[in-house]
């Protein structure tokens, strides 16, 4: 593949021109080759980049552990142990998220139960809002 500007860059490997933007502003891709006249040009290389971010982004990971498991697949001396510490975390902490959301939609669903749902201005879920953290 030859040299592609921004747009086409983006359309292959899925991210938004402006999202190529912000992630070479996080130093996630390396220094853009440009051409006289400033347009970034990008090869093969800059495309798998971006689709590798592209992956851990649908996954869920923080730009922080995108560039650190950015560093461990560009390291091919790297200790696989630690891309799956990483990714163990990351399933941890996706797991109290899920879990802190299931006692939300629990807590809703046991309030809306109690609401009539009619036209009288009691309404057990406001009461409950207005009396959080009493």
């Amino acid at each position: 593949m030859s040299a592609l500007n921004i747009g086409p860059a983006a359309q292959r490997s899925g991210v938004s021109a402006k999202m190529v933007r912000h992630y070479e502003s996080l130093g996630l891709l390396p220094k853009i080759a440009r051409t006289d006249a400033g347009y970034r040009q990008y090869g093969d290389k800059e495309v798998h980049t971006l689709r590798f971010i592209r992956r851990a982004r649908e996954l869920g990971f923080s730009m922080a552990e995108i560039a650190q498991l950015l560093k461990l697949w560009q390291n091919r001396r790297r200790a696989s142990a630690d891309v799956k510490r990483i990714a163990l975390a990351h399933a941890a902490d996706l797991q109290r998220r899920i879990d802190e959301m299931t006692a939300m939609q629990r807590t809703l669903e046991r309030l809306a139960s109690c609401c009539h749902g009619d036209a009288r201005p009691d309404c057990p879920i406001l009461d409950e809002l207005g009396s959080a953290g009493r």
